[in-house]
C-alpha cells in the first residue's frame, strides 16, 4: 500500500517535502524525490506543502463507487472537521448531497469521539500511568516506527473513525459498510491495518469527495433550504475534537499548566520534539495530546485553502449552533446504549530506526564531498531539507540523500562548470578558427604556387626584353622612360611571385637544432637597416639551442624587422627580446613607429592584406609569418598603439614556439579539446 507517492514529472528539486517531513521518509535519487512507504506515517504534509502538485495520495474514490454499486448498504460517517471545508453550505445541505449520492446513512464521526473522549478520562482515573494519546493514526504510527520502545505508552483506546464505525456495526450488523470522510490520509493507513479489517471499507479525503460529486452533478450550492441531518446517534462535545485540545473539553479534563499532568502539543514539527522529551523523561506529563497536524483542521485532505483560525472558528460555531437545539437526553441514551462497545486496541513494533550511524570520519568525508572541511563551512542554511549540514551528511550516508542538493555545493559546482565550458568553447573555438584558417591558406598556397610557376617564366622573358630594350634606348628619352617603368613593374611582380612561393612552402617544416643568437646575428648582418633606425638585441636565453626550422625562423625575423622599419620613417629603436622557459623559446619584435589602427589588427594576418602604399607591399609577409609560425606549432600575438592620446605608439610582435618537436603530443591535445 503506498499512501503518498510522487509524479516524477512534476517534482521540481525544491526538496520542501524533505524539509517538512518530520519522519524523514522522502528518498532523494537522481534528484528525484520518492516516498519510502515503510517510513512514511501517513501525516501528508508533503503534500501540502508541494507547490508543484507532485505528491499523489491513494484515492479512495474507486473503493467508495464499488461500495455504492454493491447490494449491502453503505454508510458515511464524517469527521467534526467538516464545517471548516464546506462552508458554502450547511450540515443539512451535506447530509441530503451524500444521501443523494448513494448513503443509506450518514452519520457525525464526532459521537465516536464523545465515547473515545470518556475512555481517556476513565484511563486517567484509573491508571497513573503515562500515556501518549493516539486519536492521531500519524502519531500512533511515529511511534510505532521511530519510538518503538515506548510503544507500551501508547493509549490504548481506537480513534474516533474506528470507534464510530463499531457503534454503528452494533446498531446495524456487520453486513454494513462503512466509508469515512475527512481531512486525513493517515485514516487511509489505519482503515487498512490487519486488526481492524472489515471496520472500515473505505476512506474519502474533502478533496475526493468534491471529485466524486462534481462526478455525479451533485451540487452543494443550492441546497440552502435543507433541512436534513445527521442520522443519530448525534455527537456532543465530541465535534471539538479536530480542534486542539478539543478531546481535552470533551472528555473534562484540564490541561493544568502547574501541575503538567496533561500536555497538548500539534504541528508536525513539534511531533518529534514532543515525542522525544517524552521518552527521555523529560515531561512528566501522564497524557501527551498530540495531534500530527495543526489540528485536524489543517489535514491535507482539505480542498479549500484557509488560515487555521478561520476553521476553527468554523468548527466552533457548527459545534455551538447544534449544541443549541441538542437533545441530551437522546445522547445520553446512546452513550447508555453503546456503553459496552469495544474501544481497546493493541500496538505492534514496525521499527524503521537505523540499525548503524556513520562515524565521525565517515561523515567528515562526506562533508568533504560538499565542499566542507572545517565548521565555518557548515552554513546549515537547510536548503537541503534537513536541519543542519551534518544531518544532511548522516542522510547521504544513510542512502536518503545526495550531497548534490546542497545548495552552496551545486552553486560552486555549476560555477565550476560554467567555466570549464567556457574555456572549453574558447579552445574549440580557437582550434576551429586554427583549422578554418589552415585550410585556407593551405588552399591560397596551392593556389598560389601553381600561379606562381605559370607566370615565373614568362616573366623572367618579359624581364630579359625590357632590359634588352631599356639598354638600346637613348638616356632621358620618352622610350626610356616607358621601358623603365616596365622593368619596374616587372620587377615589382617578381616579389610578388617570390612572396607566393614563400607563402606555398610554409607548410613544410624541417626542424634542426638552432642556435637562436647566432641565428639573428645572421639576420643582421643581411638585413639593410634604413638610416636613424637602430636594432637592440636583448638576450635572456638560459638555453639558446632549440628546434626550428632556421631558414623559415630568418623569414619570419627579416619580415617583422623589414616592417618595423617601415613603421619608424622617421627612424627609432626595434627591441628584439629572446626569452625561454624549459617548454618554449620566445621571440618579441618591439618598434617605436606609428602603430597600427585598432580596427585592422584583426585582418593583419589575412593574406593580400597591407596597410602600405599601392607598390610599396604585397600584403603576403605578416600571412607567410603567421603560417610559419602555426606549423612550428607555435603562437604569434600583436599589441599596437597608432593614437599618441593614448600613450607612446608602436607595435609589438610576440612570438612563441616549442623547443622541441612534439606533434603527437599537440595533436592528442587538439584531440582532446576537439572531443570536449
Amino acid at each position: 500500500m503506498e499512501l503518498v507517492t510522487t509524479i516524477g514529472e512534476k517534482c521540481r528539486r525544491c526538496y520542501t517535502c524533505v524539509r517538512e517531513c518530520p519522519a524523514k521518509a522522502i528518498r532523494i535519487l537522481d534528484g528525484q524525490a520518492s516516498v519510502i512507504q515503510t517510513r512514511c506515517i501517513g501525516c501528508g504534509n508533503c503534500v501540502t506543502v508541494c507547490s508543484q502538485n507532485a505528491k499523489q495520495v491513494l484515492s479512495g474514490i474507486e473503493d467508495t463507487e464499488a461500495l455504492l454499486t454493491g447490494e449491502a448498504p453503505v454508510a458515511a460517517i464524517v469527521a467534526p472537521s467538516y464545517p471548516a471545508e464546506f462552508t458554502e453550505c450547511s450540515s443539512a445541505a451535506l447530509v441530503e448531497a451524500l444521501r443523494e449520492l448513494g448513503f443509506a446513512s450518514v452519520h457525525e464521526v464526532g459521537f465516536g469521539a464523545d465515547l473515545v473522549a470518556a475512555e481517556y478520562a476513565r484511563l486517567l482515573e484509573q491508571d497513573d500511568e503515562r500515556h501518549i494519546a493516539t486519536t492521531c493514526p500519524a502519531v500512533v504510527s511515529y511511534v510505532r516506527k521511530y519510538h518503538p520502545d515506548i510503544l507500551h505508552n501508547l493509549a490504548p483506546i481506537v480513534s474516533p473513525m474506528l470507534a464510530s464505525a463499531r457503534v454503528l456495526h452494533k446498531k446495524y450488523g456487520p453486513e454494513l459498510k462503512i466509508v469515512f470522510i475527512g481531512p486525513c490520509i493517515a485514516k487511509k493507513g489505519e482503515s487498512r491495518y490487519d486488526q481492524f479489517e472489515g471496520e472500515v471499507d473505505a476512506v474519502l479525503t474533502y478533496v475526493e469527495l468534491r471529485t466524486l460529486l462534481a462526478a455525479r452533478g451533485i451540487s452543494l450550492d443550492s441546497r440552502d433550504q435543507s433541512d436534513d441531518d445527521f442520522d443519530p446517534p448525534h455527537a456532543s462535545l465530541g465535534a471539538l475534537f479536530p480542534i486542539t485540545r478539543g478531546m481535552l473539553q470533551a472528555a473534562a479534563l484540564d490541561e493544568d499548566l502547574l501541575d503538567g499532568e496533561i500536555v497538548s502539543a500539534d504541528g508536525h514539527q513539534n511531533l518529534a520534539d514532543a515525542i522525544t522529551d517524552f521518552e527521555h523523561g523529560d515531561t512528566e506529563a501522564r497524557l501527551l495530546d498530540i495531534l500530527c497536524c495543526d489540528g485536524c483542521i489543517m489535514g491535507a485532505g482539505f480542498g479549500r485553502e484557509a488560515p487555521v483560525f478561520k476553521r476553527r472558528s468554523d468548527v466552533s460555531a457548527e459545534t455551538r449552533s447544534r449544541q443549541a437545539r441538542f437533545d441530551h437526553e437522546a445522547w445520553k441514551a446512546a452513550v447508555e446504549e453503546f456503553a459496552d462497545v469495544d474501544l481497546s486496541r493493541t500496538f505492534a513494533p514496525f521499527d524503521q530506526r537505523f540499525d548503524d550511524m556513520p562515524t565521525e570520519d565517515e561523515i567528515k568525508t562526506i562533508l568533504g564531498h560538499m565542499h566542507k572541511y572545517d565548521d565555518q563551512d557548515e552554513l546549515d542554511c537547510g536548503a537541503c531539507g534537513y536541519d543542519s549540514c551534518r544531518d544532511h551528511a548522516v542522510a547521504v550516508w544513510q542512502g536518503l540523500a545526495e550531497v548534490e542538493m546542497c545548495l552552496p555545493y551545486s552553486i560552486e559546482e555549476l560555477h565550476k562548470a560554467v567555466d570549464e565550458l567556457q574555456e572549453s568553447n574558447h579552445s574549440l573555438k580557437t582550434t576551429k578558427e586554427a583549422l578554418v584558417k589552415s585550410e585556407r591558406l593551405a588552399s591560397m598556397g596551392q593556389l598560389a604556387a601553381g600561379i606562381a610557376h605559370e607566370v615565373n617564366n614568362p616573366l623572367g622573358i618579359l624581364l630579359l626584353h625590357a632590359n634588352l630594350l631599356l639598354e638600346d634606348c637613348e638616356a632621358d628619352s620618352q622610350e626610356a622612360e616607358d621601358v623603365s617603368l616596365i622593368v619596374n613593374q616587372a620587377n615589382r611582380c617578381k616579389k610578388i611571385i617570390s612572396g607566393l612561393l614563400n607563402f606555398a612552402r610554409q607548410s613544410r617544416v624541417v626542424r634542426q637544432p638552432t642556435d637562436l643568437p647566432a641565428l639573428m646575428e645572421e639576420v643582421l648582418r643581411t638585413l639593410p637597416v634604413s638610416d636613424g633606425v637602430s636594432v637592440e638585441v636583448v638576450d635572456n636565453l638560459d638555453d639558446p639551442v632549440a628546434e626550428l626550422d632556421s631558414d623559415q625562423i630568418v623569414q619570419v625575423l627579416t619580415n617583422l624587422l623589414t616592417n618595423a622599419q617601415h613603421a619608424m620613417p622617421d627612424g627609432g629603436t626595434i627591441v628584439v627580446t629572446l626569452d625561454d622557459t624549459e617548454e618554449n623559446v620566445s621571440i618579441t619584435v618591439q618598434d617605436e613607429g606609428t602603430g597600427i589602427a585598432e580596427e585592422h589588427l584583426d585582418k593583419l594576418f589575412s593574406p593580400f592584406f597591407t596597410t602600405k602604399q599601392v607598390g610599396k607591399g604585397t600584403g603576403l609577409g605578416l600571412a607567410v609569418t603567421h603560417g610559419i609560425v602555426k606549423m612550428h606549432r607555435g603562437q604569434i600575438t600583436v599589441e599596437s598603439n597608432a593614437d599618441p592620446s593614448r600613450g607612446p605608439t608602436g607595435t609589438t610582435f610576440h612570438m612563441s614556439l616549442p623547443r622541441l618537436e612534439a606533434e603527437t603530443e599537440v595533436a592528442a591535445s587538439l584531440q582532446e579539446i576537439t572531443e570536449r
